[in-house]
C-alpha cells in the first residue's frame, strides 16, 4: 500500500522534471480593417436620390476602399442584407489600387467562395470570401471588382461612400482599368461590398466608430480619405490598431432613418466585426432635429430620458461582449443647412435638448471615456456654431480641416490596447 501511495508523487515529480514543450506561436487573427454599413435602398420619392441603378444585369461593379491596418492575407464580405432573393456573384477579384479605376500590375487576385469562383448571397445574409494571399501595407487602397451575371435588383447599398465606383457592362473583373469602358456609369454609393478583413498579428484590435453623416463624411472631399475616422485610422495604424467606420448619413439612435436605428444595427455593424474591442459613438443629432422637418414632418421629438435610455442600451450591449464604449458629445449646429428643404433642422429648443444630452454624456459616468467634440468644435465667440475654420459651410458638418481636428484631438491612450486601464 505504501508503494502505491508514492505513485502520484513520483508521477508529479516526473512531470515537473520533464522538458517543457516547445511554445506554439498564437494563430493569426482576422481583423476588420474597413467597413461600409449596409442600408436599404429607398424609394424614388425620398428626399435624396439613391444614385444607384434599380437593376444590375451582366455588370461589373468596381470599388476602391482604403484599409486601416494591413496584413499578408485579405478577404472580403458582401452583403445582401435587404435583398428578397439570392444574389448571384459570377466572379470577383481584389487588387492593389493604382489611380482611378486602374489596378497595380501583378497584384490581381481571384476571389473564391467555399473554393468556387461563383456564389450566391442568400437573402438578408452576408457572404465571406475565402482568404487570398495578397500582402497589403497599412493604409493600402484596395480595388474590389464584382460581376453580377443575372438580373439583380439593387436593394442593399451604402449611400455615401465618399469614393467613385464604376459600373461597366460585361465581366470586367480582370480588366486593368474600366473607367473608359463603353456604357460605363459611376456612383459614389457602395454596392455589395460591406467589409474588408485582414489577417493580423495576434492581439491586434479594431476601434469602431458608430455615427451619422458627421462620421460617414457627408462633406469630406471625395476620394481623399478625409472623414474623421480616416484621419484617426492614420494615427492608429502604426500601433496595429484598425479603425472601421460604421457611420450612416441620416442615422439615428432610436428611430430608423436613412438606415436602421443604431440599437438595431449595433450587433451587425459593430459587435460582430472581428477584432472590435472599443467603440466610439457620436449619435443623436438626427433624433433631435429630424422631427418636424421634411424628413419626419409628423414625428415627435424624443425626450432626454428616451435618448439617455438608448445610450444606456448601447453600453449594455457593448459590455455584454467585453467591448469598451466611448461617447462623443454632439457638435454645434446653429444655422444648419440654410437654403435647403431642411432649413428648419436647427431650432433653439432642439439645441437646448442637444446641450442637455451633452451634459448627461459628460457627467453620467455611463461610459468608459468621453470625447468632448462639442467643446473642441464650437466657436468660442459663438458657442452654438461650429468654429468657422472647421465648418464645411453648411453649419452642421465639419469640413476636412474640422475632421482632422476631431481625430487629432483624441487622447491616444484611450484607444491603444497597451495603455487601456
Amino acid at each position: 500500500m505504501q508503494r502505491l501511495s508514492l505513485l502520484p508523487a513520483i508521477l508529479l515529480s516526473l512531470a515537473l522534471s520533464a522538458p517543457a514543450a516547445h511554445a506554439v506561436d498564437p494563430a493569426p487573427t482576422w481583423l476588420a480593417s474597413w467597413t461600409a454599413s449596409p442600408q436599404a435602398v429607398w424609394r424614388s420619392d425620398f428626399l435624396f436620390p439613391s444614385n444607384v441603378p434599380a437593376v444590375l444585369h451582366g455588370h461589373t461593379v468596381r470599388q476602391v476602399a482604403r484599409l486601416s491596418v494591413g496584413g499578408p492575407r485579405v478577404r472580403i464580405v458582401l452583403s445582401n442584407a435587404y435583398g428578397k432573393a439570392p444574389l448571384r456573384i459570377g466572379a470577383a477579384t481584389v487588387a492593389l489600387a493604382a489611380s482611378g479605376s486602374a489596378i497595380e500590375a501583378g497584384s490581381l487576385r481571384t476571389l473564391t467562395f467555399s473554393g468556387q469562383p461563383a456564389a450566391s448571397v442568400a437573402p438578408g445574409a452576408p457572404l465571406v470570401s475565402d482568404p487570398v494571399d495578397l500582402s497589403v501595407p497599412d493604409l493600402a487602397r484596395l480595388t474590389v471588382s464584382i460581376h453580377l451575371p443575372q438580373a439583380s435588383p439593387v436593394s442593399t447599398f451604402h449611400w455615401d461612400g465618399r469614393e467613385t465606383a464604376w459600373i461597366a457592362p460585361q465581366d470586367q473583373t480582370r480588366t486593368a482599368r474600366i473607367d473608359d469602358a463603353p456604357g460605363m456609369q459611376t456612383t459614389t454609393a457602395r454596392l455589395l461590398l460591406s467589409a474588408i478583413q485582414v489577417e493580423a498579428a495576434p492581439g491586434a484590435q479594431t476601434v469602431a466608430i458608430l455615427g451619422d453623416s458627421i462620421t460617414d463624411g457627408a462633406t469630406a472631399s471625395l476620394g481623399m480619405d478625409a472623414r474623421w475616422p480616416d484621419f484617426l485610422a492614420k494615427r492608429l495604424a502604426p500601433h496595429g490598431v484598425a479603425v472601421i467606420n460604421a457611420g450612416i448619413s441620416g442615422a439615428r439612435l432610436l428611430s430608423d432613418g436613412m438606415g436602421d436605428n443604431a440599437l438595431a444595427r449595433f450587433e451587425r455593424d459593430v459587435l460582430t466585426q472581428p477584432g472590435v474591442r472599443t467603440v466610439v459613438v457620436l449619435l443623436g443629432i438626427n433624433d433631435i432635429s429630424w422631427p418636424g422637418t421634411a424628413f419626419a414632418p409628423r414625428q415627435k421629438r424624443p425626450t432626454l430620458e428616451e435618448l439617455t435610455n438608448g445610450y444606456t442600451q448601447l453600453v449594455a450591449q457593448a459590455r455584454s461582449r467585453g467591448v469598451r464604449l466611448i461617447a462623443a458629445t454632439l457638435t454645434p449646429f446653429e444655422g444648419a443647412l440654410p437654403g435647403t428643404p431642411l432649413s428648419n433642422y436647427y431650432q433653439p429648443e432642439k439645441d437646448a435638448l442637444r446641450q442637455q444630452l451633452n451634459a448627461w454624456i459628460r457627467a453620467s459616468g455611463s461610459f468608459d471615456a468621453v470625447l468632448d467634440f462639442d467643446a473642441l468644435a464650437r466657436d468660442p465667440a459663438h458657442p452654438l456654431r461650429l468654429l468657422p475654420a472647421y465648418d464645411s459651410g453648411d453649419h452642421l458638418h465639419p469640413g476636412d480641416a474640422g475632421n482632422r481636428a476631431l481625430a487629432e484631438a483624441i487622447d491616444m491612450s484611450l484607444l491603444l490596447p497597451a495603455r487601456q486601464p
